[in-house]
């Protein structure tokens, strides 16, 4: 490497680095050291003289120095800071003139009138065929916005990339060509296929809200989904709390017959405690029929379990609840489901049923619990008061003095 092109390389970085515009994400330190060496592949693989070769690395270190004073006209901006700097390391006007044509040669719209204008064109523009275009290429639009020149969405970028790669970029030399040109095709069918699934997922949207315009009327609404989500949660839960209610009945009463049959029975045996027969036999009496009706009250009823196709067809078989199909083959019902899902109407009929016969059974269970619950407090009630008049009444104390 020259001192030239050394001295370059150091004025370059440093102002890069500390006059330029912190929001060029792209046109930068990086960006320029991506072109020199971009530049340096292409000309190795050319026969190209020292001088020519050497008039390149210059024009690639030098080409976006013009971004310092802004983005406008930085080509011409570039070639009269390379033409300051290099003058003043007494380089020869030749060589100066041979790299400002090189730099302008860098613009968008220009064609490369030769072999070095086309290498320095394809170095500027290599991420088009590099593996991180896309994150390059967002840098661009991120500076764009930060600068205040232009905004774009994603969409609109990727679209302006699309058409650039398809009708205004191509690379010049044979190199950039054999070697560039199918990454470059790769990100450009990336690009498309973004385009396209973001298209598709648009033109399902677009489908989904017109069908459900188009058959509000026929779907069904909010109002009757939660009706009868409501509807049935509630049902649940009430079938729950029936059955808890059971339980504990069913607990307590066990405990009390264990109690009275462990302690108080063996009692009864001894001639001093008849008095106790009647409240006890009242006690457990009540006991069993309330542990009688508590059972009652969550004992599950049993049914056929068996539909036939006519009952389908005439929708008198609420295919919801298992008691009316546990025993039919899973083909005959995904069937009768198919069937049923069919007719909108068949399917709030079914609901509806299923709602209904679900009420029915809870309010047997609650009629059975509201008895079971007072037949155990009537039970307490006279329990208690027997044990208290058998007590007064006919107690041990209750002895009977006879006359001497």
């Amino acid at each position: 490497m020259s001192d030239l092109i050394k001295k370059t390389e150091a004025f370059v970085t440093d102002l890069l680095s500390n006059e330029l515009n912190p929001d060029y994400l792209y046109h930068n330190l990086r960006h320029t050291q991506r072109v020199v060496k971009s530049t340096k592949e292409l000309f190795e693989n050319y026969r190209l003289d020292d001088s020519e070769k050497q008039a390149l690395t210059l024009a690639a270190w030098l080409h976006d120095t013009g971004y310092t004073q802004g983005h406008e006209n930085h080509e011409a901006a570039s070639c009269e800071i390379a033409e300051i700097f290099l003058k003043k390391e007494n380089c020869d006007g030749r060589t100066i003139k041979k790299v400002q044509e090189l730099i302008m040669a860098t613009q968008r719209h220009t064609e490369p009138k030769n072999l070095s204008a086309k290498i320095i064109r394809d170095a500027d523009s290599s991420h088009f065929g590099s593996d991180s275009y896309v994150e390059t290429s967002e840098l661009l639009r991120e500076e764009l916005s930060k600068l205040g020149v232009a905004e774009y969405t994603q969409e609109e970028w990727r679209d302006m990339n699309i058409e650039m790669f398809q009708t205004e970029h191509r690379f010049y030399t044979q190199y950039a060509k054999d070697n560039w040109q199918e990454t470059k095709d790769e990100n450009l069918q990336s690009l498309i296929k973004n385009k396209q699934k973001i298209e598709k997922r648009a033109k399902r949207e677009d489908m989904k809200a017109r069908l459900k315009n188009k058959y509000k009327d026929k779907s069904p609404e909010r109002a009757i989904q939660t009706m009868y989500r409501v509807s049935m949660r509630n049902h649940l839960k009430l079938s729950d709390i029936a059955d808890t209610k059971a339980n504990i009945l069913l607990s307590v009463n066990a405990i009390i017959i264990s109690l009275v049959l462990s302690n108080l029975l063996p009692k009864l045996d001894n001639p001093s405690n008849d008095y106790l027969i009647y409240p006890a036999a009242i006690f457990v009496l009540f006991s069993v029929v309330s542990m009688i009706m508590s059972v009652a009250a969550t004992r599950p009823n049993v049914t056929t379990g068996e539909f036939t196709k006519d009952d389908v067809k005439d929708q008198k078989v609420n295919l919801l609840f298992f008691g009316n199909f546990h025993k039919m083959d899973l083909k005959d019902y995904e069937w009768a489901i198919q069937e049923l899902l069919k007719d909108q109407a068949y399917v709030y009929n079914t609901m509806t049923k299923d709602l209904y016969f679900l009420g029915v059974v809870l309010n047997r269970k609650y009629a059975l619990l509201r008895w079971t619950y007072t037949i155990f407090m009537i039970g307490m009630v006279l329990s208690v008061i027997a044990f208290f008049v058998a007590l007064k009444f006919y107690g041990p104390d209750r002895i009977i003095e006879l006359p001497t």
